[in-house]
């Protein structure tokens, strides 16, 4: 039997990667995925990280942007065992006085929360809920013309700004000011810099518009859907196949790389301009993460009864000490009151834990591959605001940012988000170009959250590789 004719390669299997493989399968071509870890799935992989019954996901957990993509929402994934979860509440903000500010599936209940600032909030996020699917179309590309220029005219302005100049014009109380800066901290930028508001206002209008659901069964069933999906459609994946350089990829017309700018230079290097590659070796990564998971024997024990119904939960109270936290990682120190991030998925999905038992993700930003252990910090965060919960522990897993570049490639000094997204590397990720998936060379592609829209589990940034290759090297 002859080997089906190979189109086209893809260098890792993370949702970005296995998008652009879908994409490439769907117009017609053949593809195979070659992934260096013996499990598919880089941002989107679980594991038994503590204890044998406990799943926990390794890096992305919650996904708003799964929801959001208008790709994604074109797959059948539910047909391949893709189910998710919608916590009852999307993200609780607590405080010291034992209350929390709750961002909520309703937009109306979440302006009732609010009460004093409950109206400017509708007014900021109201017209982006509305305008939800036109403004996701635009935002989740390349820059181009838009399609919905009236909803990104609205959106624009305010997202320019920094998320503290604008939490602290549009709100009066420290409720409405803290939950925004929460939202904004998913930039890992300081919050006094300009575009981080446009991560408060997307992530905040997304709960409203989609919800911030997590996978039934871990994170890792995200990827094996879409490896399913991409089966039935002709492609291959291929795990345990790591690749140091372009010699050892099975012949193909194309080759598109789900890595980082600093693989793509190592791995491709010689096939690429000195010019190139030294832009490439200038992108900026930004700060890593310190990321912790737990088996517990009960819920977390929180004081604002808000916080046990909620998906995830932001930790750092006032805006202030948020953004102080996400200057620190920029500075290169760690803050001793970090901002966390943290999810309990096992409230909502029994089957990542034994009966009566649970699960809780968290992590906090640090400086690019810092060593400091941040365990005590984290924890001491989680117990001013949930006292007892060091009681309940059964089992911890820390990854560092060391840990976490060996369990992902991509994720140099800890990095999540494919490198720093701020105003400047935002649309000319990895290095200016008309088209930032294309390379100098006609038949390599870089389809990375390194080039735009950026991190997320939306797939997109696979997409648009994907199309530009079936343009130039697959016609």
């Amino acid at each position: 039997m002859s080997t089906p004719r190979l189109d086209a390669v893809v260098i890792g299997s993370g949702p970005n990667g296995l998008a652009a493989a879908v994409e490439l399968a769907r117009a017609g071509r053949g593809v195979r995925v070659v992934e260096a870890q013996p499990t598919i799935g880089g941002g989107t992989r679980s594991e038994a990280l503590t204890l044998p019954g406990f799943v926990h996901d390794v890096c992305s957990s919650v996904h708003p942007l799964l929801l959001a993509s208008p790709f994604f929402r074109q797959l059948p994934l539910a047909r391949y065992g893709l189910d998710l979860v919608q916590p009852g509440i999307p993200v609780a903000h607590p405080f010291d006085d034992g209350t929390a500010a709750t961002l909520q599936r309703s937009l109306t209940a979440t302006c009732a929360d609010l009460a004093a600032d409950g109206s400017a909030y509708s007014r900021l996020m109201g017209p982006l809920v509305a305008a939800a699917n036109g403004l996701l179309k635009d935002l989740l590309g390349p820059l181009r013309v838009p399609r919905s220029p009236l909803a990104l005219g609205w959106f624009g302005p305010p997202a320019l700004l920094p998320a503290t100049l604008l939490a602290r014009a549009v709100f009066r109380t420290e409720r409405a000011r803290g939950l925004f800066a929460g939202l904004a901290a998913h930039s890992i930028l300081p919050l006094e810099r300009p575009l981080t508001s446009a991560f408060g206002l997307m992530l905040g209008s997304l709960a409203h518009a989609v919800g911030w659901p997590v996978a039934r069964g871990g994170s890792q069933r995200i990827a094996d859907a879409l490896a399913a999906h991409l089966a039935s459609l002709g492609g291959q994946v291929e795990a345990s196949s790591p690749v140091a350089a372009l010699a050892e990829l099975p012949a193909a017309r194309a080759a598109l790389f789900d890595v980082s700018p600093r693989q793509l230079a190592t791995i491709a290097g010689p096939a690429l301009p000195r010019r190139y590659v030294s832009k490439l070796g200038r992108f900026r990564y930004g700060p890593g993460v310190f990321k912790i998971d737990w088996a517990l024997d009960a819920p977390v024990p929180w004081r604002a009864a808000e916080c046990s119904q909620a998906g995830t939960v932001h930790l750092g109270g006032s805006l202030e000490e948020v953004a102080a936290s996400e200057r620190a990682a920029w500075q290169g120190r760690v803050a001793e009151r970090p901002f966390v991030l943290l999810v309990q998925a096992s409230l909502f999905d029994p089957t990542r834990a034994p009966p009566g038992k649970h699960t809780l993700w968290a992590y906090c930003h640090v400086p690019y591959n810092s060593t400091e252990d941040m365990t005590s910090r984290i924890e001491a965060q989680i117990e001013r605001f949930a006292p007892g919960f060091g009681q309940r522990i059964l089992g911890r897993n820390v990854l560092a940012p060391a840990d976490l570049e060996r369990h992902n490639a991509n994720m140099l000094g800890g990095v999540i988000g494919g490198g720093a997204q701020d105003l400047f590397q935002h649309f000319t990720r990895p290095v200016a170009r008309l088209n930032p998936y294309s390379t100098p060379n006609p038949r390599l592609f870089l389809c990375s959250s390194s080039t735009p829209p950026g991190g997320g589990v939306h797939g997109m940034c696979g997409v648009w590789a994907a199309r530009t290759a079936l343009a130039r090297a697959l016609r």
